[in-house]
């Protein structure tokens, strides 16, 4: 099941979502290699912690930072330091609020599969950049099984409940990925997975940071109360989770390209 999603709880992002999409922005930014000083474009981009990590990472001299949702970009707008070189304006992905040729890099955190159209998103940024700029977004491979919470999602599904999908999940894998970048006219095009893990405490902390999602719970809302306590054993025992410490692995695409 595919639906369209817009996340507005910049808190709940975090725990849910932002921590691992730095643990994946750390990876991404070093494979692209950015030259410190350039001006990004940041779209998608949610509670601001790519932009955070724009600015303390790759040294960014200026990011236009946009989101559809007022309520993320409070959130983000608050996390970040008074005078960071950072505006934030609210737009879609598909009609980016930015000149032609205005910026360095334009990036997608976690967004590319959220996106209605991701060919016309990809050409937005292709758009935004100067030439010899870099295009370049990170997604979980969700296809594949990579998203933070998969293993919660299959149990839902052996227990007949069925988390909705993101709708354009079909361009999260590499190859689809490659396409839309050579699609779009990019040269030098390249693709990676990245591999990340994320330490709790223990399974009750990780099982409280997914219940951040909103997706999950209303695909939950199906379950009866002796299922849904069925589904936090099930996913306890399909992570071989004891009393202690509990590490999760999660994969995402990565793609790049250069404008010509």
């Amino acid at each position: 099941m595919t639906q369209t999603m817009q996340f507005s709880d910049g808190a709940s992002y975090e725990v849910m979502m932002g921590r691992w999409s730095r643990l994946a922005g750390e990876q991404f930014l070093d494979w692209l290699a950015v030259p410190a000083g350039s001006r990004w474009v940041d779209v998608g981009c949610g509670n601001g912690a790519f932009t955070e990590q724009l600015i303390e990472r790759s040294r960014a001299s200026h990011v236009v930072a946009i989101d559809p949702s007022p309520g993320q970009l409070d959130f983000a707008r608050a996390r970040l330091q008074t005078g960071a070189p950072v505006d934030w304006l609210e737009g879609g992905a598909q009609e980016l609020p930015v000149a032609d040729g205005s910026c360095d890099a334009a990036a997608m955190a976690l967004v590319l599969f959220f996106v209605p159209d991701p060919s016309a998103g990809v050409a937005e940024m292709v758009r935004a950049v100067r030439a010899g700029g870099t295009v370049a977004a990170y997604h979980w491979d969700m296809l594949n099984r990579g998203f933070p919470l998969a293993d919660i999602g299959a149990e839902m599904v052996k227990l007949g409940a069925r988390p909705p999908m993101p709708p354009s999940v079909e361009a999260s894998t590499l190859e689809a990925s490659a396409a839309l970048w050579h699609d779009a006219g990019l040269r030098d095009v390249e693709t990676r997975t990245l591999t990340v893990q994320r330490a709790f405490a223990n399974f009750d902390d990780y099982w409280s940071s997914a219940a951040s999602s909103q997706a999950l719970r209303t695909a939950a809302e199906v379950l009866t109360a002796d299922q849904q306590a069925a589904l936090k054993e099930n996913v306890r025992q399909r992570l071989q989770a004891g009393d202690g410490p509990v590490t999760v692995t999660a994969r995402a695409t990565a793609v790049k390209g250069l404008r010509p």
